[in-house]
């Protein structure tokens, strides 16, 4: 009888994308009291504050990104964490950046860390991109806008990590020269970045 009032609430799971929270569950016909029950069995697992996921669900190559997109759904994964998302840096995160508009009140987030950065008007908007990890969609910006945001914010991250993204960039297939500085001029770091991209041409 218990494993399949679990089997029904997996399924219930499966069909909202395997991550949950409580009261999503509840509302869903779950009783409260299987769903502890799932939990204590370690059928699900809390990945963040009130979220939880299927425990045999694969392996996320990036729960901090979901995580914090379930936590900051008007967030954008931004900067570092989406050079390594894009794959065009050596960097390695040790928390998540996230953009976050201008007068956004200040996430309160215990895990993963974030690191805030403060956008504004079409800054914020442009470049803006919508991905599935782990069922959850998360807001990265593209590759071209985060290297012109990379170049607007080298003062916080390092010349070094902007000038290292768009030589990685300039080797890869997707390399648009006229979409980076596109991009850039909404940044306003078109002078800043021409010369480097101009010496990659």
């Amino acid at each position: 009888m218990r494993n399949e009032r679990f089997k029904n609430a997996k399924e219930v799971f499966s069909n909202h994308g395997g991550v949950m929270t409580r009261k999503q569950a509840v509302d869903a016909g779950m009783s409260p009291n299987t769903f502890y029950a799932m939990r204590d069995a370690g059928i699900i697992e809390m990945i963040s504050r009130g979220w939880y996921t299927l425990a045999d669900q694969p392996p996320s190559s990036r729960p901090d990104l979901a995580a914090v997109a379930l936590r900051v759904p008007k967030g954008v994964i931004c900067l570092i964490s989406a050079l390594s998302f894009h794959e065009i840096t050596t960097e390695v995160p040790h928390m998540v950046y996230l953009a976050l508009e201008k007068d956004a009140a200040e996430p309160r987030i215990d895990y993963p860390p974030i690191r805030t950065f403060r956008f504004s008007g079409e800054s914020f908007r442009a470049g803006m991109e919508t991905h599935s990890i782990d069922g959850i969609d998360t807001k990265i910006y593209c590759a071209e806008k985060t290297i012109a945001d990379c170049f607007k914010f080298r003062n916080k991250i390092g010349l070094d990590v902007a000038i290292e993204a768009l030589t990685m960039y300039r080797r890869s297939e997707r390399f648009d020269a006229g979409t980076v500085l596109e991009y850039a001029r909404v940044c306003r770091v078109q002078k800043v970045i021409r010369p480097y991209l101009e010496a990659l041409l």
